[in-house]
C-alpha cells in the first residue's frame, strides 16, 4: 500500500482523513464499479424488452452479487484489460464476458453494452457519484455548519457591537444578527443544492440511438432511455450528441461555487473579528500558534478553510468554461476534466469541516465588544439626526455632522449636546435615550426570523 507522505495529493496525503467519505463515490475503484453496474442494469433492463431471454430469479441475483460485491480484485483486472485495450470501458465489457463465461448467463455475453457507446455508460455512473455523494456527504456537511452558526447567533442575538462600513465605525448592529445574514444565505443556497435534479442520457454515438434503432426498430428506445434512466432517479436528456450538454451539471456546480464563495465572505470576517478582539479563540493544549512565537493563536482553521474554497471555485469555473463546449459531436478533453470532480468536492469538504472545527473554538469577548462600543457615542449620530428630521428641523443632518465628522464623542460629550439643543422637551427625552448599546434596530428580530 502506498505511503501518505508519497502521495501527490493533499486530498490522498495530508486530508486523506476528511475526504475518504468521498473516495467511495470518485475513487478510480468507485467509478469502475459503477460503470459494472450500470452495464449489468443495461443487460437485465433488455431482458425485459424481449430482444433476449428473461432471466430466471437466480441469474437476476447472480448479476446483483456482482454489482455489490464488486472487489479491488475485480477492479484490477478490469485495469489489466484496460492495459491492452487502452479503453476503459471496452475493458470493463470483457471483464464482465470472463465473468459470465461459465454461469448460464454465457448466451447473453453478445448483450453486454449492446449498441451502447462508452457515455451511456460513463456519465450514468459519474451522475450518480455526484448524486449520492452530494445526499450522503455534503448535504449533511453544509447543515451541520449551518447548525453550528445558528447555535452562535442563538448566544450572541442580542450581544450589540460596532458595525463597519467602509471599514470604518457605523452603526451598532449585534454579533448574531451579522452571523444570521450568512445563515440566510448558505440555508438558500443549500436548498438549491438539495433541489438540484440531475439529468443523465442513453442516446448512442452521436445522440440519435442509431445503433439500437437499426438493430430493434420495434422497441420504442426513446421510452425505454428514459425508464433506464429514471430507474437511478435521474433526469432523462434525449437531445444530446455522443456526450450529455453538461448545463445540467454546470448548475450543480455553480450551486456549490456560490455557496463556497459565501463561506470565503463569512471566513474572511471571522478571521477579520478574531484580528480585531470581536472573537476569541479557545487554547488548545499542546497546540503551537508559530514556530518562533509562543503567544500566538492564529485562526487557521478560517484561513485553511479560505484557501480550500478557493481551489474547489477555481475548478468549478473551470467546468462551466469546459464543459459547456465540445467540439462537433465529441472531443475527449472532457473526459479527463470529469476525473477531477472529486478533487474539487474534496477541497470542498476539507473546507467545510475546517469551518466547523473553527466554530467550535470561537467565543465572543463581549467585554472587549461592549467598551469598544460605549467608546464611541458618534456612531448614534444617524439616529439623533433622524430623530430631528423627523420633527422638521431643518438642518439636522449638517449639525451632527459639524459635532461628529472624524471625531470620537463620547457619552458626556452626546448628554451636553442633548441638553443644550434647542427642541421640545419630549424630543430631548428621545434623544438622551439613545445609546451605542440600545440603537440597534430590529438586529434581534431579524436574527430571530433566520435562526426560527
Amino acid at each position: 500500500m502506498t505511503n501518505p507522505l508519497d502521495l501527490l495529493s493533499s486530498l490522498d496525503g495530508r486530508y486523506a482523513d476528511l475526504t475518504a467519505p468521498l473516495s467511495g463515490h470518485f475513487s478510480e475503484f468507485a467509478f469502475l464499479r459503477d460503470r459494472v453496474r450500470v452495464e449489468l442494469d443495461f443487460l437485465a433492463a433488455l431482458s425485459k424488452t424481449g430482444l433476449t431471454r428473461p432471466l430466471t430469479s437466480s441469474e437476476s441475483a447472480q448479476l446483483e452479487s456482482i454489482k455489490s460485491n464488486c472487489t479491488i480484485a475485480d477492479a484490477e483486472s478490469i485495469q489489466a484489460h484496460e492495459r491492452k485495450t487502452r479503453h476503459d470501458v471496452k475493458a470493463i465489457e470483457y471483464f464482465l464476458q470472463d465473468k459470465l463465461q461459465d454461469t448460464s448467463l454465457k448466451d447473453l455475453l453478445p448483450w453486454i453494452h449492446f449498441g451502447l457507446t462508452s457515455e451511456d455508460v460513463n456519465n450514468i455512473a459519474q451522475v450518480i457519484a455526484l448524486r449520492d455523494s452530494r445526499d450522503n456527504v455534503l448535504l449533511p456537511t453544509l447543515n451541520a455548519l449551518i447548525n453550528s452558526l445558528i447555535e452562535f447567533a442563538k448566544q450572541t442575538r442580542a450581544l450589540p457591537m460596532l458595525a463597519r462600513t467602509h471599514g470604518q465605525f457605523a452603526v451598532p448592529t449585534t454579533l448574531g444578527k451579522e452571523f444570521a445574514i450568512y445563515i440566510a444565505r448558505l440555508k438558500t443556497a443549500r436548498d438549491e443544492i438539495a433541489a438540484h435534479r440531475f439529468e443523465a442520457k442513453l442516446t448512442g454515438a452521436v445522440g440519435n440511438l442509431n445503433a439500437l434503432q437499426s438493430a430493434a426498430p420495434q422497441i420504442d428506445w426513446l421510452a425505454f432511455g428514459k425508464e433506464f434512466i429514471a430507474s437511478y432517479d435521474l433526469v432523462s436528456n434525449p437531445i444530446t450528441t455522443q456526450i450529455l450538454p453538461y448545463d445540467n451539471w454546470v448548475r450543480y456546480f455553480d450551486a456549490l461555487r456560490l455557496t463556497n464563495s459565501i463561506l470565503i465572505d463569512f471566513s474572511q470576517d471571522v478571521w477579520r473579528y478574531i484580528s480585531d478582539g470581536i472573537l476569541k479563540q479557545a487554547v488548545v493544549q499542546g497546540e503551537v500558534g508559530s514556530s518562533t512565537m509562543p503567544q500566538k493563536v492564529n485562526p487557521i482553521d478560517f484561513e485553511n478553510a479560505e484557501g480550500n474554497l478557493g481551489v474547489a471555485n477555481s475548478l468549478f469555473i473551470h467546468y462551466a468554461q469546459k464543459l459547456t463546449v465540445s467540439r462537433l459531436q465529441r472531443d475527449l478533453s472532457d473526459s479527463t476534466v470529469r476525473r477531477t470532480f472529486g478533487t474539487a468536492l474534496g477541497h470542498t469538504l476539507v473546507a467545510w469541516l475546517n469551518l466547523q472545527r473553527g466554530m467550535k473554538r470561537i467565543a465572543a469577548d463581549e467585554e472587549r465588544i461592549k467598551a469598544e462600543l460605549n467608546a464611541h457615542w458618534e456612531v448614534i449620530a444617524e439616529g439623533a439626526q433622524t430623530i430631528l428630521r423627523a420633527i422638521g428641523k431643518p438642518d439636522a443632518y449638517e449639525s451632527l455632522k459639524e459635532q461628529t465628522r472624524g471625531r470620537i464623542v463620547t457619552e458626556s460629550d452626546y448628554r451636553l449636546w442633548c441638553e443644550a439643543i434647542d427642541v421640545d422637551e419630549e424630543t430631548r427625552k428621545r434623544l438622551l435615550s439613545l445609546s451605542p448599546e440600545s440603537y440597534i434596530g430590529l438586529a434581534i428580530q431579524l436574527t430571530d426570523h433566520v435562526i426560527n
